[in-house]
């Protein structure tokens, strides 16, 4: 998914239709409200940012991003009618992937987002999965609610990401035990209750994203 801000409705509906024509999914904005709530259901692949923008401008955001944990490497190209070297320093110094002035071709656009995407690596599987405030990242083994990390066990973060990769789904607890501690685990069932117990506690406003379902189990869901 990528995520176009654009207060330009035609170009940002141009932009929008030449990434799905293309292979991607996007999305598009028109200034910094709409874009951020979004961002707390589905993190993006990458985000195509104007700089020019009503209420928070292009910089604004991009710093922010980069300010907050689970978007501080999220790939950003700055799209912008400001064609200056200053304003290009600007916003590369500010953590920007890459840099387009406008008019610029769509074509080569997409040749730009193709080429940051392979930089970051994130042209492959997207390894963060999140689910409305909560994110977590699979192969660095963090999670965050909103903006603070979560400190959680092993056990804790494979149960989490267990709960986290099919939301709504039911999970007994004989399956969690099986799934996260294996076949061979000499505990009993109790143990799945207490690991829930101390991540509701750990998640704090989304620890009641893991439900209880009356005689059956646990399961993940979104509640923003």
């Amino acid at each position: 998914m990528i995520y176009v801000v654009e207060d330009d409705r035609n170009i940002r509906e141009l932009v929008v239709y030449t990434l799905q024509s293309t292979g991607f999914e996007a999305r598009g904005f028109s200034d910094s409200e709409p874009f951020f709530t979004a961002m707390q259901n589905k993190l993006p692949e990458l985000v195509i940012l104007d700089i020019m923008l009503p209420g928070k401008d292009g910089i604004s955001i991009l710093k922010q991003l980069r300010n907050t944990p689970y978007s501080a490497d999220l790939p950003v190209i700055m799209a912008t009618a400001k064609g200056t070297e200053f304003d290009k320093v600007t916003g590369l110094d500010s953590g920007a992937d890459d840099y387009i002035a406008k008019p610029f071709g769509m074509m080569e656009l997409v040749s730009r987002v193709r080429a940051v995407l392979r930089r970051s690596g994130r042209g492959s599987q997207e390894d963060i999965l999140q689910i409305g405030a909560l994110s977590l990242h699979e192969t660095k083994h963090l999670v965050f609610v909103g903006e603070e990390p979560v400190n959680l066990t092993l056990k804790e973060f494979q149960l989490l990401h267990h709960l986290m990769k099919t939301p709504g789904i039911v999970y007994t607890r004989d399956i969690l035990l099986t799934d996260i501690w294996g076949y061979d685990f000499p505990g009993e069932t109790r143990t799945v209750d207490v690991h829930v117990r101390t991540l509701r506690q750990k998640l704090g406003a989304c620890g009641d994203m893991i439900e209880t379902v009356r005689g059956m189990g646990y399961r993940l869901v979104n509640l923003s």
